[in-house]
């Protein structure tokens, strides 16, 4: 295994391993010493049909450091970095990770999360280092045309709620 740093301050891709035989296989998804100030708390997962985008959401007063690592299938996943005082304030992230290339991305408190599912059944796997608060959860429109995120061509499922999502320059104004 190893990690592997980005330009985003704390943004870390986690490279994994999987061990093949003929009953199936064994992944290993992290070890404390790659990330070590890691500490989740509360686990998720979720399940996506094909062509779902979900986000881009974040938690205001109980921020989260996040491990994503997906199970089975594949997605695009985006981090938006809304931390102000950071060089890359308002630059977003995407990679695809998925159970065959065995990448996991630990994105640190400060970013909003969003991805968009490649294949037919896709499951995601999370960790968090706080708990999910229905009262501090928000989020930025998945399409704000100032963010210039390249999602993949097609028909999009997104619920009403991710429709409504604030903008970005919204965002920055209230200073939320």
């Amino acid at each position: 295994m190893k990690k592997i740093h980005t330009k985003f301050k704390g943004l870390i891709i986690i490279q994994g391993m999987k061990f093949n035989d003929s009953r199936g296989y064994f992944r290993e998804i992290n070890k404390k010493k790659l990330v070590k100030k890691i500490d989740l708390k509360f686990w998720c997962m979720s399940k996506s049909k094909k062509n779902v985008l979900r986000g881009l959401h974040l938690q205001l007063k109980n921020a989260q450091d996040k491990y994503i690592s997906v199970i089975k299938g594949r997605i695009i996943d985006v981090v938006l970095d809304l931390r102000p005082k950071s060089s890359t304030f308002g630059k977003h992230f995407k990679i695809e990770l998925s159970e065959k290339n065995c990448k996991s991305l630990f994105i640190p408190a400060g970013f909003a999360h969003g991805f968009y599912s490649l294949d037919k059944e896709n499951i995601i796997f999370y960790g968090n280092s706080n708990y999910r608060s229905k009262n501090s959860e928000t989020g930025i429109l998945w399409n704000d045309n100032d963010l210039k995120i390249k999602w993949p061509e097609g028909k999009k499922i997104i619920s009403k709620k991710d429709t409504q999502n604030m903008t970005f320059e919204y965002f920055k104004k209230n200073k939320i």
